[in-house]
């Protein structure tokens, strides 16, 4: 089997020893190519030679960022029909499709069971969400969001430009700040699509491919707690920002287990295949946790068995 790997050197939780004892690892396994991602769009580029060179496998050394423009190197490759599989090993700060595939969130430990996953041919076939927008598109494996979440992941990126690195403890205290100054009266998107009533006033939507939709530490949090990758699309939408709706909504994603999120002032969707979502002016937008700009209009759409994963 030939495989090639691609490994984010920045990664915020692996170190060159650690490269190291997994390319030796792996190499030992199957036919092995490195190549270190340098500039942002470098994955993509690489997944896509991996396809259309006949690679069988590329696996991926990195964070869900790393994660996300191999994806769409995969899928957007030309040439062959059959793509190469796919692995992940998690070596960035939250890891949430890593972890929602079910691998241990320690590199090595995660190394250990995709070798077993090769040794028995063990695939998975993952759905994927697809993001279109002004003639452009993008495919997401865990998340989607417009308004206030984008808008933290914004100013996360800032301090990462800074050179502050992404923890949870910085997420959460962006997290708080940017609440106090956000405007929590005027709410801009409308959620619609195919059989869906119309749901206007939503501050924040967050846009689920399966559960949970990320990590603080080692606590999941799950907005959407039916999500999987063999469904369709969730969405959770918040209608009120103010301090009481904001304290009940994240104390039941955070403590209540399997169970949906519960209030008035919720719009919740499960397993839809397509919806969109439009604004009364520009707002944020990410994927997977990457910053993508401010937007009007957004399609999502589920893509089913996109992706074969070795887990």
């Amino acid at each position: 089997m030939r495989a090639m790997l691609l490994v984010n050197p920045k990664a915020t939780t692996t170190n060159r020893r650690t490269r190291d004892v997994l390319i030796r690892a792996l190499g030992a396994a199957v036919d092995l190519t490195v190549e270190e991602t340098r500039y942002r769009g470098h994955a993509a580029a690489l997944a896509r030679t991996a396809h259309t060179k006949g690679y069988d496998t590329v696996a991926v050394l990195g964070g869900d960022g790393t994660v996300n423009e191999t994806v769409n190197g995969l899928l957007n490759a030309g040439g062959r029909a059959e793509r190469p599989a796919l692995i992940v090993i998690p070596g960035g700060s939250a890891n949430v499709f890593a972890r929602a595939l079910g691998l241990p969130n320690d590199p090595i430990e995660a190394t250990g069971a995709t070798l077993e996953a090769l040794r028995e041919d063990r695939r998975r076939a993952v759905g994927l969400g697809q993001a279109l927008w002004e003639g452009e598109s993008r495919y997401f494996t865990f998340c989607a969001g417009m308004g206030y979440d984008a808008e933290v992941i914004r100013a996360v990126e800032g301090l990462r430009g800074a050179g502050r690195k992404a923890t949870p403890a910085r997420y959460v205290n962006t997290a708080v700040r940017h609440y106090l100054a956000t405007d929590k009266r005027h709410a801009a998107m409308t959620v619609k699509g195919p059989g869906i009533p119309a749901a206007e006033g939503v501050f924040m939507a967050i846009i689920s491919n399966t559960s949970p939709w990320t990590y603080v530490g080692s606590r999941p949090v799950e907005p959407t707690p039916w999500a999987s990758f063999e469904t369709g699309l969730d969405l959770l939408g918040l209608q009120r920002m103010g301090l009481p709706s904001m304290t009940s909504i994240i104390r039941q994603i955070l403590t209540e287990r399997d169970t949906l999120p519960r209030g008035r002032h919720l719009v919740q969707l499960h397993d839809e295949a397509e919806f969109t979502l439009s604004a009364e002016r520009p707002v944020a937008f990410q994927l997977d946790g990457d910053y993508l700009g401010e937007r009007e209009s957004v399609t999502f759409r589920s893509v089913p068995d996109a992706l074969q994963v070795l887990v």
